[in-house]
């Protein structure tokens, strides 16, 4: 008699055990509501990945970014193809910091949103999931551009194969409803070193051949159809896109006049001239200036 009751037992235990390994085994990619956001985040859970609708997107619109005309007009006439179903490029983005580079991928996916353009970010550690997001929105109508911002990679690390696959050389393509757009202040998004610069050779007839380690590093970035380079801003520069930010924030002209020699301390103070450092000294002043009518 106690031979069923062992075997009952042990069934009891395996079902334990088996609902235990549910729990942290990875799921399938399940699709989200598609229609809850513009924007998506790609995120892990344990074991498993979740595209998580971005619940309130970024508002930035391209008039908002001045000083980066060359650079907005490669990336609109680029997404504006890939939107119309027409041939596109991946996109790297490199340059200086805060001098635009994420704001402009999130204005121009404002400027196409009506027009079927979404955005999924992933994270560098995710990208090894690259292949699992790609064939989640494979038969979507809409088109996506799968964002990584700020990218760069150490030695060896895993997403790094995973993402030149998908850029160009896996056996299964990408979707033609995807592209990649990617920032970075690395041009080719690994480090480089000195040492590197022995393993060029240079043949009798002049030519110069990289070492097999800086081919590696160039390999992937070469894989984005179209780079887009951001440059420092010049003082003017600077003080231009203060002055845009400041109206953005209902600031009187006389103030924005009044606001230049304070806004080169700010700068001055921190180092930089970038973008992003206008941008703050024009949400600091303005609001300042609310506090003090108020």
């Amino acid at each position: 008699m106690t031979q069923p009751h062992s075997i009952e037992g042990l069934i009891a235990r395996a079902e334990q055990l088996l609902t235990r390994l549910e729990a942290v085994l990875p799921r399938p990619l399940a699709a989200p509501d598609w229609s809850a956001s513009i924007a998506f985040r790609y995120r892990k859970r344990g074991a498993s990945g979740v595209v998580e609708p971005v619940r309130h997107v970024a508002t930035i619109r391209l008039a908002s970014l001045v000083e980066v005309e060359p650079q907005k007009q490669r990336l609109l006439r680029n997404t504006a193809q890939f939107v119309a179903g027409q041939r596109a490029n991946n996109v790297l983005l490199t340059g200086a910091r805060g001098t635009g580079k994420s704001s402009l991928i999130k204005a121009v996916l404002n400027e196409f949103a009506p027009r079927g353009l979404r955005l999924i970010e992933v994270d560098k550690a995710d990208l090894v999931d690259l292949p699992d997001i790609v064939d989640l929105v494979g038969e979507r109508p809409e088109r996506f551009v799968i964002f990584c911002d700020d990218l760069s990679f150490d030695e060896g690390e895993a997403g790094y194969k995973a993402l030149k696959s998908i850029l160009d050389g896996s056996v299964a393509q990408s979707s033609e409803n995807v592209l990649i757009y990617a920032t970075s202040n690395r041009r080719h998004l690994l480090p480089e070193y000195m040492k590197e610069n022995l393993t060029y050779k240079h043949t009798d007839d002049g030519e110069v051949h990289p070492g097999e380690v800086v081919e590696e590093k160039i390999s992937l970035s070469e894989r984005f159809g179209l780079w887009v380079s951001f440059y420092p801003f010049s003082q003017d520069e600077y003080l231009a896109i203060v002055a845009q930010w400041l109206r953005h924030f209902g600031v009187a002209e006389d103030a924005i006049r009044n606001a230049r020699q304070e806004s080169l301390v700010w700068a001055l103070e921190r180092g930089s001239r970038s973008g992003r450092v206008a941008y703050q000294f024009a949400a600091d002043y303005s609001g300042r200036g609310a506090v003090g009518a108020a």
